[in-house]
């Protein structure tokens, strides 16, 4: 444990949310310049088959370790809010071998589980994309320690840390797994130059001979992953002995004796498998898209295969065709609609981390004023992102998919998963209120319910020929509105807590709409004054920033509370103050 008594650390929600917010940023953009390139590195096809790894890795690593963080957060916030410091050394203490041995065992699920989960999800015999799961295997027990650290720092309010780490293991992503996805590529190629081989397989053409390097290019790709969440756990290892924790020698000693042991773990334990089953259940609906989407393609082209061959004409390539990867081929289109569907709720998700220890600390001290300002307070803010950036994503989507080099594919599919993005983030934050508040129960038992609704969706409707990979994305749509509605009445109802609702949530989508019609139309017409695409693009969203933000200003959507948590929030606020702009 940390000996070094530093200071104490402890952020307001918009503090820490901030300084999460620019690691986000930061990572955002290391993610773009890692997967733009990829896509076009190794093809959608060969995105299918890294889309696939990461969609079996996420919900077995959540159910192995999602709820621990969370637990620890929580019990670590209440702990010091009720100034019970030796509890909060304790919880650190068991919680290590604890994420040692679940992500042990994780990892031999996922390593040993690899083989039947692929020839279940291809349907084809098609086992492409098992090198790219093996590499990845690994990166859960590197994750899970980096949770350990993680999850202690955020019940303290020291955001730091996340956010360091963040852009440590997204700088090790970028760098080897697009330096080894071209390597591998590379050598394939080559070797096939001087011998008409790829891997001692004969290859009729170079496009196949590119095609047969795709799978062991995806897993050069996935290496950066996993190698970065090993950095990402030295670092935090480190940070911890050179800072500690902040807690002194005199916090110490003014503390009660800590709880038994035994009393320890099993409040974490009971906080944390609710959490974790509902991690599980957002992480099974990628794993539903995995299982669910590719088999239903392929009895499409089982079945009716000329639909999707003329709806898609120009847009597969004859290998695609040729080697039966059709489904797949539109599986990394898919994934790559979701890829940028997940900015948004990854920006919220730094709200729901910073708001779990302020909305705990307010719950612990019982004061109702505290509480309905805490929650509000995060949902006022989460708005103020989420709605115009998810109204901005699928009314923009052709404009945005071509400014990013996907094709038409993904720009359809983003359509209804920009819409879904806007219920997404904001059923994040809404989830980490009510575990904050004691109600881990309520996420899971709607996230079961969302993902009923989901499975049934995406069966039937990527069944029907024309709708195809589209039934996904309607299914995404609905499985969020569904759990953000009714998380949202829950938390009101657990709380007793009456939400302004056109302050809230009107407000924000007034301006959204107004500043993505406004983006619309200026990229429609700078597309045709200056005959440059992309550059309409940038400026149209550059057009609705400036337009959302008079919007806001106009309507005073603004809280001077709220800005006032912020870093040199008081000079902020007595500026908008001064022209009225917030209430």
């Amino acid at each position: 444990m940390g000996k070094k008594a530093g200071h104490t650390t402890k952020q307001s929600f918009l503090h820490g949310a901030l300084i999460l917010l620019v690691a986000i940023a930061i990572v955002k953009v290391i993610g773009a310049l890692f997967k733009i390139p990829l896509n076009l590195i190794i093809t959608p096809v060969g995105m299918g088959y890294f889309t696939t790894a990461y969609n079996l890795y996420n919900p077995i690593f959540s159910l192995a370790t999602a709820g621990f963080p969370i637990a620890i957060a929580r019990l670590v916030s209440e702990s010091y809010a009720r100034g019970r410091f030796r509890d909060i050394r304790q919880i650190h203490k068991v919680s290590i071998p604890i994420f040692l041995t679940l992500g042990a065992l994780a990892f031999c699920l996922m390593f040993f589980g690899a083989k039947p989960y692929v020839a279940y999800a291809t349907d084809s015999g098609d086992m492409n994309a098992l090198p790219a799961i093996y590499v990845l295997a690994p990166a859960i027990i590197f994750s899970s320690m980096v949770a350990i650290y993680r999850g202690y720092y955020e019940g303290l309010r020291n955001m730091y840390p996340t956010a360091l780490s963040e852009v440590v293991e997204a700088i090790f992503k970028l760098i080897l797994g697009l330096s080894a996805a071209y390597y591998v590529i590379g050598k394939g190629l080559e070797e096939f130059a001087v011998s008409g081989t790829v891997y001692g397989a004969a290859m009729p053409s170079e496009e196949y001979a590119k095609a047969a390097t795709l799978p062991y290019a995806a897993a050069g790709a996935i290496l950066g992953v996993t190698v970065g969440a090993l950095f990402s756990f030295l670092f935090l290892w480190i940070y911890h002995k050179r800072n500690g924790d902040g807690i002194t020698q005199e916090m110490l000693l003014g503390s009660p004796r800590p709880r038994p042991m035994k009393q320890t773990i099993s409040r974490m334990i009971r906080t944390a498998i609710p959490v974790a089953l509902g991690a599980l259940a957002v992480n099974l609906s990628s794993l539903v898209d995995t299982t669910f989407v590719q088999r239903r393609l392929r009895d499409i082209m089982s079945l009716n295969p000329d639909v999707l061959l003329n709806l898609y004409n120009g847009l597969l390539s004859d290998v695609v065709i040729q080697t039966d990867r059709v489904p797949t081929f539109l599986f990394g289109c898919y994934g790559n609609a979701t890829t940028l569907f997940m900015l948004i709720p990854a920006i919220t998700q730094a709200f729901g981390v910073s708001a779990l220890p302020s909305v705990t600390t307010a719950w612990t001290t019982g004061d109702p004023k505290k509480i309905k300002y805490s929650i509000e307070s995060v949902l006022r803010v989460v708005a103020l992102i989420t709605i115009p950036a998810g109204l901005g994503l699928s009314v923009l989507s052709g404009p945005i998919t071509r400014l990013l080099g996907y094709n038409s594919i993904t720009g359809s599919i983003l359509v209804l998963l920009g819409l879904g993005a806007i219920f997404a983030a904001t059923n994040t934050p809404i989830n980490s209120m009510l575990q904050a508040v004691g109600r881990v129960d309520i996420p899971i038992k709607l996230l079961s319910v969302g993902l009923v609704i989901k499975v049934a969706l995406n069966y039937y409707l990527v069944g029907i020929p024309e709708i195809n990979v589209m039934g996904a994305g309607i299914g995404t749509l609905a499985c969020y509105l569904f759990l953000t509605i009714f998380a949202l009445f829950f938390l009101c109802r657990e709380t007793k807590v009456k939400l302004n609702l056109f302050a809230l949530f009107v407000k924000p989508f007034l301006s959204g709409g107004v500043c993505v019609a406004s983006a619309y139309f200026v990229q429609k017409f700078a597309a045709q004054l200056i005959g440059q695409d992309k550059i309409a693009t940038l400026l149209a969203l550059a057009s609705a920033v400036v337009i959302y933000t008079i919007c806001m200003l106009w309507l005073k959507a603004l809280d001077k509370n709220d800005i006032l948590m912020l870093p040199k929030g008081q000079k902020i606020a007595k500026i908008l103050e001064n022209h009225g702009w917030i209430r």
